[in-house]
């Protein structure tokens, strides 16, 4: 008789579960690893503010500025494959080793596929997101837009724009909220095991999401909160806060996604 062969998936991530102040550890986490790394640190945020300068100045060339917000909210969507050399240099200290800027480019190497489907994921549903929101724009603004002089205005500051602003901010939530439940422990999972699969990672970011609710429900938020600050402050913040959390994320990982000591 031939020999069986076993149908069954390798046995899910365990999660860990968490204490509600655990975010604020991520962060202080997150900072020290800035400040044992500065020039990689600082280098993807200054990326991140001088990208985002050339875009702003791109849709004002090509009047199509009303994009900028569901752009900016997308960059919540896809910043997790942005920052993966940031998880490396976390990761890399936690072993006592240095990292050069070279090394955090090309970290992704150590699973390149799978975290080249999960950036193909976010991509598709950041793209599906300004779709969206370019969709209800028009829906409400018609197919004149304002002009950039009344944006800010008429967008924000009129009594018509309401439902505009109601409703495209719950439908950002919404996915800002998927995107995040996809992705948050995802990329660094896939970084940190080449053998786990993009299946096997968004599973158990889900579950963490899903088993940690409020704890996570609150690192959203933060998320949320450092980020808006970078862009509200011309993009400046961003040289801050994008490796700030970028490192911080890599904490969340490690913090919610049992070791195979420790689940054993």
């Amino acid at each position: 008789m031939g020999q069986a062969v076993p149908v069954f998936a390798p046995k899910p991530l365990q999660i860990r579960s968490i204490d509600l102040d655990r975010p604020w550890a991520w962060l202080a986490r997150g900072w020290q690893d800035m400040r044992r790394n500065p020039g990689v640190s600082l280098a993807y945020g200054v990326v991140a503010a001088v990208t985002s300068y050339l875009l702003t100045l791109g849709l004002i060339w090509a009047d199509m500025l009303y994009l900028l917000l569901p752009l900016a909210g997308g960059f919540l969507l896809v910043g997790p494959i942005l920052t993966v050399g940031l998880y490396e240099v976390s990761r890399r200290a936690e072993e006592g080793l240095p990292t050069g800027l070279g090394e955090a480019i090309l970290a992704f190497r150590r699973n390149a596929l799978q975290i080249a489907l999960m950036g193909v994921v976010l991509l598709l549903l950041w793209f599906f997101w300004v779709r969206t929101a370019a969709l209800l724009f028009f829906l409400y603004f018609g197919l004149e837009p304002p002009s950039v002089e009344n944006l800010i205005v008429e967008t924000f500051f009129t009594a018509d724009a309401l439902p505009f602003l109601v409703i495209g901010t719950a439908v950002g939530a919404l996915f800002a909220f998927v995107a995040y439940s996809l992705s948050v422990i995802s990329v660094p999972l896939l970084l940190d095991r080449p053998e786990a699969s993009i299946i096997e990672a968004v599973a158990a970011s889900v579950r963490a999401v899903q088993s940690n609710f409020v704890p996570m429900l609150l690192w959203g938020l933060l998320i949320v909160v450092f980020i808006a600050f970078g862009l509200v402050t011309l993009y400046l913040g961003l040289v801050i806060t994008l490796p700030l959390v970028g490192h911080a994320s890599w904490h969340a990982y490690r913090d919610l996604v049992l070791s195979g000591e420790d689940a054993a």
